[in-house]
């Protein structure tokens, strides 16, 4: 498969009772490449509810989405992730929780979070040499939903605002909702994704996911964290 885009992403494990559900809630499992199957959610439309974030899959963004820079290829991207995972242990965390951000409902942890940004930054700075410059169009793009000082420096220096200190680790479940329908949604979600969540959470791996050409990502490997 051809891909036009790489990232570096936290993707739960396929086998964990709530990651099942969240990648059906989703509707895109991008481990096997294929539509997942929706939970039963009554008067909610979850199509509707997840089309936005459905293309990406169940998946926490740890370096985000980027086209290969000129002389680089994915056989390199790969031993350049190998490589990262070699050098960092595990992260653990005390759980997931569901939480708002803005007008979007996201999983994020609960505990302290500084290996875990360390960890971001890692793959933010370390994989950079593979990120071609984004595109002018895309920059403008991004200024216009306004950026404070140092998220344009982030956009400038690392293709994107909300990295390194303002990084927030979050597991999107939501497009930008209508105020009017949060809470039923949040309702939903806390009556049958919150009881799965995981007590203690552990990120063990990273994973390098490729954008395929109709927009949906797809996991190409996983790396354990193994230093």
């Amino acid at each position: 498969m051809t891909f036009t885009r790489y990232a570096i992403y936290f993707a739960p494990p396929a086998d964990a009772g709530w990651s099942k559900w969240a990648t059906g809630w989703l509707g895109w499992d991008m481990e096997a490449g294929r539509e997942a199957a929706p939970p039963e959610a009554g008067a909610l439309d979850v199509a509707a509810i997840t089309a936005t974030p459905r293309k990406y899959g169940l998946h926490a963004t740890m370096k985000p989405p980027m086209r290969l820079a000129t002389g680089t290829d994915e056989a390199q991207l790969r031993a350049a992730c190998a490589a990262l995972a070699a050098t960092r242990t595990p992260v653990t965390l005390d759980g997931l929780q569901i939480d708002r951000l803005g007008r979007f409902l996201a999983l994020r942890p609960v505990g302290d979070v500084t290996a875990l940004n360390a960890l971001a930054a890692a793959c933010v700075t370390e994989l950079d040499a593979f990120r071609a410059p984004a595109p002018d169009a895309e920059v403008a793009k991004r200024r216009a939903a306004g950026l404070s000082a140092e998220q344009d420096t982030n956009l400038v220096e690392w293709g994107y605002p909300y990295v390194l200190d303002q990084f927030r680790f979050h597991i999107t479940l939501t497009g930008k909702l209508p105020k009017g329908d949060l809470p039923a949604v949040e309702d939903y979600l806390a009556s049958e994704l919150a009881p799965l969540l995981p007590q203690p959470f552990v990120i063990n791996d990273l994973a390098l996911m490729g954008e395929a050409e109709d927009g949906r990502f797809h996991l190409i490997q996983r790396y354990a964290l193994s230093a």
